[in-house]
């Protein structure tokens, strides 16, 4: 939902002129690729016997528990995996939470990536996540073989890391979302041929501070930004525009957005993958519910393309989760992913992988909204962070630590824990939230990222029958 993802929802959307074209397909082989992709193609059988083999070492046949994960650039990490001593602490922290006592990492892409000036540096002791963020097909030659250690990033050097066995669905098809930069809660949409054509078609800019969509709240979200979403593009081929939001209502539609999941499945599983997510939804836990139920028809595993985790994003608002009902919701959406996984005992529980606070005064079923207009503006506090107050007497660790205590106490009625994984969205002011890095300036891990540690090192010990 809130991220900065730089993969695009539309293919070769940089080169085009116009919107014409721009669509949900997914994300186009450059933005995915290696600096040099002839690395991979020499490699790739050697790399897939590597990753069957460190897939049969790690005991992913059962119901793993991925743990806690980050989204997010870390520092103190260089390209070959070494680490400081403070950010080795954090992690530390988290990673005993994951019953691969490993971290997780994700970023909406399929290999760790640069993103504007800032590269992504992993260690040993990260699983990463891949993501197929558009309706796909996902590029076959771009999906590394799960299981593989020490496999190329998208700049096409090694990173130490391995890739999860676990392939991610699309990112927030459930709502429109919105135009990332200068028009975030002011954009809802592209900007139709005709806008484009009579000079109505404001330009969306990552980096600027002021602007404005037409009155019909559209823009070029494809030259120099790019959307929060899926759901912010069209679907070719299906009635209408803007269609996934309401993609279970048109039968043919859905058909062949599952379709193109099916081939990406199938690719996944060929390269060893052996669990998927639903899409990642921002709101609508009863989309996935609705995937599931058309997904998993054929069979129950990921062979036919049935994901057993529904993924969600969690936000609340304005350093107010009390007032804002930001609570609320995360208990609502907890209690809906028990109720499916007590009517479809396959699924196997929520992974929960963007976890923040936005600075906007709105609620969790209105997630775009304009930053700094709430009570708390981030402009406006030390760190641009959420201040000390009456509902978070200690700042956003105070947050951390209630949603820890609601997720470890979630089960279903047979006794099954339903969170499975949880990721803290650790950027900076990214997609209209506040300042939610874990780690101060200097490096050091600050308290919020204290919080995080805590939280992981509780569900640790639940894992090994300490509490």
């Amino acid at each position: 939902m809130m991220l900065r993802a730089v993969a695009v929802s539309i293919a070769s959307a940089a080169a085009l002129p116009t919107a014409a074209g721009a669509d949900a397909s997914g994300v186009d082989g450059d933005r995915q690729g290696f600096a040099d992709d002839t690395s991979l193609f020499q490699n790739n059988v050697t790399m897939l016997r590597k990753g069957r083999r460190l897939l049969s070492q790690m005991d992913v046949a059962d119901d793993p528990v991925w743990g806690c994960g980050l989204v997010g650039s870390l520092p103190g990490i260089t390209q070959n995996g070494q680490v400081t001593s403070e950010t080795q602490r954090l992690i530390d922290g988290i990673k005993g939470s994951s019953s691969f006592n490993k971290a997780t990492f994700w970023n909406w892409g399929l290999a760790p990536q640069t993103t504007g000036e800032t590269e992504e540096h992993l260690s040993k002791d990260f699983l990463f996540m891949p993501e197929q963020w558009g309706i796909g097909p996902i590029e076959e030659k771009w999906l590394r073989p799960a299981g593989e250690a020490n496999f190329l990033d998208s700049n096409g050097r090694h990173t130490p890391a391995t890739m999860a066995p676990i392939l991610l669905g699309m990112n927030e098809p459930d709502i429109t979302g919105s135009c990332m930069g200068n028009l975030f809660g002011k954009c809802s949409r592209s900007c139709t041929p005709a806008a484009v054509a009579r000079g109505d078609c404001p330009v969306g800019w990552l980096d600027g501070l002021e602007g404005d969509a037409n009155a019909d709240g559209e823009c070029n979200c494809w030259e120099h930004s790019y959307a929060s979403g899926v759901g912010f593009w069209d679907v070719n081929g299906c009635s209408g525009t803007q269609q996934l939001p309401h993609l279970f209502e048109n039968g043919a539609c859905a058909e062949s957005v599952m379709a193109k999941w099916k081939q990406s499945a199938k690719i996944a599983w060929s390269k060893g993958y052996r669990f998927l997510t639903t899409p990642l939804v921002a709101v609508d836990i009863d989309y996935a519910r609705k995937f599931i139920e058309m997904a998993c028809r054929e069979c129950q595993d990921a062979s036919c393309g049935c994901p057993v985790y529904v993924g969600f994003h969690f936000y609340a608002f304005d350093c107010q989760p009390e007032a804002s009902g930001g609570y609320d919701i995360f208990q609502q959406r907890l209690n809906g992913v028990k109720a499916i996984m007590e009517d479809y005992p396959f699924v196997k529980g929520a992974i929960i992988n963007e976890v923040g606070m936005l600075n906007c005064a709105s609620d969790p079923s209105k997630p775009i909204c304009v930053p700094n207009n709430g009570d708390f503006p981030a402009s406006k506090e030390p760190n641009h962070a959420c201040p000390k107050n009456k509902e978070l007497p200690n700042g956003l660790a105070t947050f951390m630590d209630r949603l820890f205590d609601m997720m470890l106490a979630a089960k279903t009625n047979d006794g099954r824990h339903i969170v499975k994984g949880f990721s803290w969205f650790n950027e900076h002011e990214a997609g209209g939230t506040y300042n939610l890095e874990l780690f101060n300036k200097d490096g050091s891990v600050n308290e919020l990222g204290e919080a995080y540690i805590r939280g992981c090192s509780r569900w640790a010990k639940i894992g090994a029958g300490r509490l």
